[in-house]
């Protein structure tokens, strides 16, 4: 007899499943990767950031925040450019050709999601929100500082 099987999970092979196909659609036909992607698509729709709050966003360990941004920015994507009120942290900024790309991006999920929530009732939204919510905080409570 074999061993005892593991019971199948309910939440992450859903989750890893779309998010994967989710990152395969937003970053085919730009040039940049998934990563690159998401974060031109939050400059667009949040407008200039601090490194700091990009960190916030994405919980990226900030090594590989700084690695992304430095392709984005050997790319013609964004502009590092140090801040007026704190000349130790740059404010990233996107670049008419990183500005172009990121709302080719953004209007790409927002179809997404528009089809996606088409006939979600409020209800339902507000649930799986709250499901997500959850889980992060779990992943933010577990990982330790980063």
């Amino acid at each position: 007899m074999g061993s005892p099987r593991a019971r199948p999970l309910r939440l992450i092979p859903q989750i890893h499943r779309a998010t994967h196909r989710l990152g395969l659609r937003i970053a085919s036909g730009l040039g940049v990767a998934q990563a690159e992607a998401h974060i031109l698509q939050h400059l667009a729709a949040a407008g200039d950031a601090t490194v700091g709050e990009l960190h916030k966003a994405f919980a990226h360990r900030r090594s590989t925040l700084t690695s992304l941004l430095d392709r984005l920015e050997a790319s013609g994507q964004i502009l590092r450019t140090a801040s007026r009120t704190d000349r130790r942290t740059f404010v990233i900024s996107l670049t008419p050709a990183g500005k172009t790309a990121a709302l080719k991006v953004h209007a790409g999920l927002q179809d997404i999601e528009r089809r996606t929530l088409a006939g979600v009732p409020a209800r339902d939204l507000r649930g799986f929100v709250a499901v997500l919510e959850a889980l992060e905080g779990t992943l933010r409570r577990s990982a330790g500082p980063r």
